[in-house]
C-alpha cells in the first residue's frame, strides 16, 4: 500500500510539473487591440454641372486600433441618381488604395439600392489616416455624360 501511494504521488507530482513547464513554455496569445472611438463618415456626391443632381450619399462610421495597424469601417453607400451604381475606394495615408468589402444591400427611402460594407483591415504598418472617395456619372442636361469623385475629409488615426 505504500508503495502504491508512493507512486500515485510521484505521478501526481510529475503530472503537476509538466502541466507547469507547459504552462510556462506556451506563448501567450498576442493582446488584441483595442479600438478608439466610432468616427462618423458622411459624404453627399452632387453633380457639378449646375443641376446639383444628387448621385450618392456615402454614410457610416471607421475606427482605427491603438496598435496603429489596423481599421476598420461600417459604411452605407445609398445609390441616388448615378448612372450606373456609384463606386467608392477607401484611401490611406494619401497612398493607398483598396475596394471596399460590400456584405450585402438594403433598402432606404430615397435610394435607389444601399449597398453595406464593413470590414477589418490590417494594414501592415502605420495608418496614419483615412479617406473615402466616390464616384457616380449622370447625363447632364447637354446629354453628355460625366464623372466625378469627390472625396471625404480625412480621418486621422488618433494612436499616432
Amino acid at each position: 500500500m505504500t508503495a502504491r501511494s508512493r507512486g500515485r504521488r510521484l505521478s501526481t507530482s510529475i503530472a503537476a510539473a509538466i502541466a507547469a513547464m507547459a504552462a510556462a513554455l506556451l506563448p501567450l496569445s498576442p493582446a488584441h487591440a483595442a479600438y478608439g472611438a466610432d468616427q462618423p463618415v458622411y459624404l453627399q456626391l452632387v453633380s457639378n454641372d449646375g443641376n446639383a443632381t444628387q448621385l450618392a450619399l456615402l454614410d457610416g462610421t471607421v475606427a482605427f486600433d491603438d496598435g496603429n495597424t489596423k481599421y476598420r469601417y461600417s459604411l452605407r453607400l445609398c445609390w441616388q441618381h448615378a448612372y450606373p451604381a456609384p463606386y467608392f475606394l477607401i484611401n490611406v495615408n494619401g497612398t493607398s488604395s483598396s475596394w471596399p468589402t460590400q456584405t450585402g444591400t438594403t433598402s432606404v427611402a430615397g435610394c435607389s439600392q444601399t449597398f453595406l460594407y464593413s470590414g477589418e483591415v490590417n494594414f501592415g504598418s502605420t495608418v496614419r489616416n483615412v479617406r473615402f472617395d466616390v464616384t457616380g456619372g449622370w447625363f447632364g442636361s447637354n446629354g453628355q455624360y460625366q464623372t466625378r469623385t469627390k472625396s471625404t475629409g480625412t480621418y486621422d488615426n488618433p494612436y499616432n
